[in-house]
């Protein structure tokens, strides 16, 4: 029998239309939640292979998890989601409500501010912590899965759009792969605007247990690495190693610069303690220029987990960014487009993979002993 391309028109799970399908080893299944502040949320499996991931369209087409040969890739929250974007207060007056639903494996901060809360002169929240796109629903959702290529991909808009201010669409794709556990994914954000603006974007992407724990190791190539703030100055000779969940300690995080292959491609790898797995994420330098390691080794119940998060700039306040130039610019109906692959691998491929990261080093690279000007705000 010849293989066949289908695609599915994904439509609300509560209607009577089939949205499911199965051709060979690919599966996409559809479900709408119910109970809890997951109640109503629309949740998307699609399976290739060794590889199953479980898509949330309602919050920004975010990844809440991979299952990669029945192990669980994503990290345990207290916040127990998917949250549906109903009971995430964004507007609060704090400017932390986006952490109401934080537990995805991939979120997406941006589109048109991606850092800490941005406050005006009055103390009124100018820019909520990171953006909105992570609590705006998805619109023209399909699924294609093409036997013959092995391949199984969900495409959909994300629009995130106000009055009088901005109008930014974020197009995006992700493709598994029957014969390459992980997934890949390219979001392209464009300007529906008549009138120039900007915009930001930045991948939080978040892992715990089983890759997280004593002795795991970040592999990346740094051209420059500085802590964020005081409470990371500690950190620096172990900012790359992780230690053992411990109640009550404080999040940390650092920022770097990472050294591109010859195709312009970095990988930031995070491998397990014992060694037997990696995940091992990868962007293109020009598109994603900056890096943020965040560590939040905190108690487990509290969420003990790291974030690997590429973007176009450091997650500081957008008044901060911008006088540093960190913004994207965009034309009337100009765009940009974000090409990024996280890939997992076991045995041999950990050490062919940290042999070709350690390769990039430069003997030049300098890692600052404290935050570093212009950097860091504040």
């Amino acid at each position: 029998m010849t293989a066949q391309t289908t695609t599915l028109r994904l439509i609300p799970a509560d209607s009577g239309e089939p949205r499911d399908a199965v051709a060979g080893p690919l599966a996409v299944r559809v479900r709408r939640l119910a109970g809890g502040r997951s109640d109503g949320v629309t949740l998307v499996e699609l399976s290739a292979g060794r590889t199953t991931a479980f898509v949330v369209p309602d919050r920004g087409l975010g990844i809440w998890k991979l299952v990669v040969d029945g192990v669980d890739i994503g990290w345990r929250s207290p916040v127990a989601g998917p949250v549906h974007p109903r009971f995430v207060p964004v507007a609060d007056p704090s400017g932390l409500g986006w952490l109401d639903g934080f537990d995805e494996l991939v979120a997406r901060c941006g589109l048109v501010s991606n850092g800490a809360p941005d406050f005006d002169d009055r103390g009124r929240v100018l820019h909520p912590l990171h953006g909105r796109i992570a609590n705006l629903p998805a619109h023209r959702l399909a699924v294609t899965l093409d036997e013959a290529a092995g391949t199984i991909t969900l495409t959909g808009d994300v629009d995130e759009t106000r009055f009088l201010f901005h109008a930014l669409r974020m197009t995006t794709s992700l493709t598994l792969r029957t014969d390459r556990p992980g997934i890949s994914w390219t979001d392209t954000v464009t300007n529906l605007s008549d009138r120039p603006t900007t915009m930001q974007m930045l991948y939080h992407v978040n892992l715990g247990p089983p890759l997280l724990g004593a002795n795991a190791e970040v592999v990346a190539a740094v051209d420059e690495l500085a802590p964020r703030d005081a409470a990371a100055v500690a950190d620096v000779p172990t900012w790359n190693r992780y230690d053992a969940p411990q109640a009550g300690r404080g999040e940390q995080a650092h920022f770097a610069r990472l050294r591109p292959d010859a195709a312009g491609r970095v990988t930031a790898m995070l491998v397990a303690p014992d060694g037997s797995r990696a995940a091992a994420l990868s962007w293109q330098a020009a598109e994603l220029p900056c890096f943020t390691l965040w560590k939040n080794q905190g108690g487990s119940a509290d969420g003990y987990v790291t974030g690997l998060e590429p973007g176009t700039n450091y997650p500081n306040p957008r008044s901060f960014e911008e006088s540093q130039g960190r913004v994207v610019p965009l034309d009337p109906g100009g765009s940009v487009s974000f090409d990024l692959a996280l890939d997992m691998l076991t045995g041999d491929a950990i050490a062919v993979e940290r042999r070709r990261i350690e390769s990039l080093v430069s003997a030049s690279s300098r890692i600052y002993a404290t935050p570093r000007s212009g950097w860091s705000a504040g």
